[in-house]
């Protein structure tokens, strides 16, 4: 088995989680079997407690893990199905020593850093290794190097390294070369600095990504690799993408990375064939196609904390040849000016989940357009509840209509905490997450999207669906179109009469692929794109 390990230098953000799962896409598509997994420095146990604004999304696995959303690019860019054994943080390396500590386990020795908590580190490589049975596990370290909080991972690395053997470990290092606009000229003094308290810690990278707005000219790349110590052809320029980060992979194809991992490694394997993904970055370019869809939200602040509902709009373009224009809307813009002037004019309308009262009439009053005016609507999580919440008041005329999670106190709470969830006293990891099974309706639009009455679907979520509320809602035209086995709780809701109104209390953006589009998102964006080419605006 071989191990790539994937850290990064002078500054957060590089990309090195895109770089790692376009390596992976890589190495994939020369007939090897890869996993990947994410060690992150915070004391956090998982980011499930952690603000958007923080950390961006919260990606939710099958398993129910709550982990990175690197996790999602390693997913949409490979074929690895990912359980929380690929995401290791410094909190829970720390809570499985001190409970190791409590039982006995290090048999009365003072628990240090070294060995115990590298040891920790260590032993997770080796059950994911052990588990996924891969010819390459790439590892990502989260974090910049030289951070105190990343040292241990570090030196973990490189202790595994050296017991795997030379040949079975390579390090890739992730840097930065700026171009400084007064002087005209990119810079490598912050790479070479990178990489010198790389070697200070004892890992010396077999191969620099190095990430720049300009290309890398001859003169640069060996003025790199003499001063890093790395030889030319492992000098790699990972320039800033021009359409869609779905060009990563080719792009380092370009640049022979995986042919020169290969050769580091000692794997013999084929070239890769990549036609079908020139395909989608085709479809990227010059789609036949083109939409504009509004994302409505909370937290549109930050690009990372939709991540996954942006990828999975794209690939629903991807798969209609439709290139997507994603019209980023505050929820509270709309409360202030309206959704008519926030709104009008776009193919689509998408409410993404989400939690806390804020921005959420600006959100009912997107739902309430959406529905009016005929324009499609995919709700998602928290956008099935505010779907719900703008029926019952609007359609219903139920006064004051609302979610318990944002009114205790509402007397039509057609949105109300899950049975379950009522005794929980914890926040972390104990919502309703991952994986659970659901039932569509024949007949319903969901079922036609899907082809399928019994889908999987990942979740994320404490409320749901009143169901003391189910018959008025169903006599108004309200359709629940998808349901637990059990029935008991509504996982899909959809609207007669109207081109595309459909919500869904999962989170159906996990498990969309540029290859392989989420059905949802796919049949979204074609009713956004008929919508748009056959009603007068």
């Amino acid at each position: 088995m071989k191990f790539i390990f994937v850290t990064g230098g002078v500054v957060s953000s590089l990309g090195k989680g895109l770089t790692a799962a376009a390596l992976g896409t890589l190495l994939e598509n020369r007939g090897l079997k890869v996993a990947l997994q994410k060690f992150d420095p915070y004391l956090n146990v998982d980011p499930g407690t952690m603000s958007p604004y923080q950390h961006g999304e919260v990606y939710v696995l099958d398993d129910g893990a709550e982990t990175d959303l690197d996790l999602g690019h390693y997913e949409r860019f490979t074929n690895v199905k990912l359980t929380r054994m690929n995401n290791l943080t410094s909190g829970q390396v720390y809570q499985t020593v001190l409970n190791n500590e409590r039982e006995g386990k290090y048999l009365g020795k003072t628990v240090q850093v070294i060995p115990h908590v590298t040891d920790e580190i260590k032993n997770r490589i080796h059950a994911l290794a052990e588990k996924s049975k891969a010819d390459v596990i790439i590892t990502e370290i989260g974090g910049t190097t030289g951070d105190i909080e990343g040292l241990p991972f570090l030196e973990a690395i490189r202790e595994f390294a050296l017991e795997v053997g030379y040949h079975n470990a390579i390090f890739m290092h992730v840097t930065y070369v700026p171009f400084i606009k007064a002087a005209g000229e990119l810079k490598t003094k912050p790479t070479q600095q990178s990489v010198a308290k790389l070697r200070e810690i004892g890992i010396a990278p077999h191969v620099l990504v190095c990430r720049c707005e300009r290309p890398l000219d001859k003169d640069l790349r060996h003025k790199i690799s003499m001063f890093c110590n790395v030889p030319l052809e492992a000098v790699i320029e990972e320039k800033d993408v021009d359409h869609s980060i779905y060009e990563v992979p080719l792009m380092l194809q370009r640049e022979r990375v995986d042919e020169l991992v290969c050769r580091l490694l000692q794997l013999t394997t084929p070239a890769p064939n990549m036609t079908h993904w020139q395909e989608i970055i085709r479809k990227l370019i010059a789609p036949q196609h083109r939409v504009r869809v509004g994302v409505v939200g909370k937290y549109i602040g930050l690009q990372d904390a939709y991540k996954s509902v942006y990828e999975a709009i794209i690939h629903g373009g991807v798969a209609n040849d439709c290139g997507v224009e994603i019209v980023q809307v505050d929820a509270e813009d709309i409360e202030k000016n309206g959704a008519e002037k926030m709104l009008k004019g776009l193919g689509g309308i998408l409410v993404p989940g989400g939690f806390g009262e804020r921005g959420i009439e600006g959100k009912i009053l997107a739902a309430q357009y959406a529905r009016e005016n005929k324009i499609p609507y995919l709700g998602l999580c928290l956008g099935m509840q505010i779907a719900t919440i703008e029926f019952a008041r609007n359609v219903l005329k139920l006064p004051k209509a609302h979610s318990t999670e944002f009114d205790a106190n509402t007397p039509n709470p057609v949105i109300a905490m899950l049975d379950d969830q009522k005794r929980v006293t914890k926040k972390g990891g104990t919502m309703r997450l991952g994986a659970q099974p659901c039932q569509l309706t024949v007949g319903s639009q969901a079922g036609q999207l899907y082809g399928s009455f019994v889908i999987h679907e990942r979740h994320r979520h404490r409320y749901e669906f009143n169901n003391a509320y189910r018959e008025k809602f169903e006599k108004a035209g309200f359709v629940f179109s998808g349901l637990s086995p059990d029935g008991k709780l509504v996982e899909v809701i959809e609207l007669k009469d109207h081109p595309f109104f459909l919500a869904s209390q999962f989170h159906p953006e996990f498990l969309s692929k540029p290859h392989q589009p989420h059905p949802l998102f796919k049949g979204f964006i074609a009713a956004a794109h008929l919508r748009i080419h056959h009603v007068p605006l």
